[in-house]
């Protein structure tokens, strides 16, 4: 098989959560296990920091992978989903997989994988670890997928553990309240390996404490440390919790004595993080006249944030460019868009995308009103026929939304 091929391939073997949604879910490590250790366990040859949490997952990823590779260290990143290409997510000091290893590891393991039903993520992690232990890196950054203590990703051994934050998004799989989320999420807290908390609520430090105690992990609250603010790439008001979350964990590893991580590296790999690892999406400006935005944010905890920047911006017009998943709880989402912007309603091109009928159907209810289209491109093109060059276009709603823009 080509890459093509194998890469299909791998996408067809079982319903794979990124198109297919609830089916995919496995909720059992018993496979990710079994593949460790037919590959022989991959992962105990790695130095890790793993990363979880809700929103900011990604950028936190990112920017440790930038700051490590300012430093001068070779650095593995494994993040999920990809935005156009598979390999986007596996990258060592920001060059994405070969094709050939994909395809030979493929090829190599392809009976046991079929033998033994693996899921799309459950292979997908196995081909990072033997990669990064392969390329013999310094040090990987291991983004978890959508839990924590279930996830394929949580046979890792970290130096640090991280978790972002926590909001209500995937509740069918993760539950219905903060407390529960963050007691998934915190299933990546491990024996006598510290913890950074990124943002937190009553509720969810409760959890994490607890914990935390329970495996003699130290913990440390990113939001409550007076951290410098550098300038970054990333200009989303996000990411200012995500940059404190990163600063605190890289004052660990610096106190561990196993990395040297200068100052001049935190402030060029801040100021360099879409150059050296190609992170996209996040408050990515596509134009400036008018200024388009796109940004991946997709549940309410994330597009609370973005819908408070827009507000915050200089324009004659709003224009929406909306799609959505169809496991998307639309009453949680839509009252946070503002009601005087244009839609253009569109449907991602996967299964799981929710038509854009029914979308702009429960948008009316909210005072939301535009114009269905066909496709996300075609509701794009007619944002920008609309737009004036002092107006202001919005891409979001779904990742899916955004990689079919970019």
């Amino acid at each position: 098989m080509d890459y093509q091929q194998t890469v299909e391939w791998m996408f067809q073997q079982l319903p794979m959560y990124q198109t297919q949604g609830a089916s995919a879910y496995k909720k059992d490590l018993t496979n990710t296990l079994l593949l460790s250790d037919y590959l022989g366990h991959p992962e105990t040859a790695l130095t890790c920091i793993h990363v979880a949490g809700t929103n900011g997952k990604g950028s936190t990823s990112h920017l440790l992978a930038s700051v490590f590779q300012e430093a001068g260290y070779r650095i593995g990143l494994y993040t999920s989903p990809h935005l156009k290409d598979f390999r986007e997510r596996i990258k060592i000091n920001g060059d994405e997989i070969s094709q050939t290893f994909i395809i030979d590891f493929i090829a190599k393991n392809k009976r046991f994988f079929e033998q033994h039903q693996l899921s799309f993520f459950e292979m997908t992690v196995g081909l990072a670890l033997e990669y990064f232990k392969s390329e013999k890196t310094d040090i990987a950054i291991i983004e978890t997928g959508m839990g924590g203590r279930l996830d394929s990703t949580n046979i890792v051994t970290p130096i640090v553990s991280v978790i972002t934050n926590i909001g209500l998004d995937h509740t069918q799989f993760l539950g219905n309240t903060e407390s529960k989320i963050a007691a998934e999420k915190a299933g990546i807290i491990k024996p006598n390996i510290p913890v950074v908390i990124g943002e937190y609520t009553d509720e969810t430090k409760r959890v994490f404490l607890e914990k935390a105690e329970t495996e003699g992990a130290s913990i440390s609250f990113a939001s409550e440390k007076n951290l410098p603010d550098y300038p970054s790439a990333l200009m989303g008001d996000y990411q200012s919790k995500n940059k404190k979350t990163v600063l605190q964990t890289l004052e660990i590893v610096k106190n561990q004595g196993k990395f040297l991580i200068l100052d001049e590296h935190i402030k060029n790999g801040f100021l360099n993080v879409v150059k050296n690892t190609g992170l996209q999406g996040r408050w990515q400006q596509l134009r400036e006249h008018p200024r388009v935005i796109c940004d991946t944010a997709h549940n309410a905890h994330g597009l609370k944030i973005v819908m408070s920047q827009i507000a915050r911006q200089e324009f004659k017009q709003l224009h929406i460019v909306l799609g959505v998943v169809n496991d998307k709880d639309l009453n949680d989402i839509l009252p946070l868009f503002p009601a005087q912007a244009k839609y253009y309603f569109s449907k991602p091109n996967i299964p799981r995308g929710l038509d854009a009928t029914v979308l702009q159907s429960a948008a009316v209810h909210h005072g939301l009103v535009g114009t269905v289209f066909g496709s996300v491109a075609e509701a794009y093109e007619s944002a920008l026929k609309c737009a004036a060059v002092d107006d202001f276009v919005y891409i979001g709603g779904s990742t899916f939304v955004v990689a079919e823009i970019l």
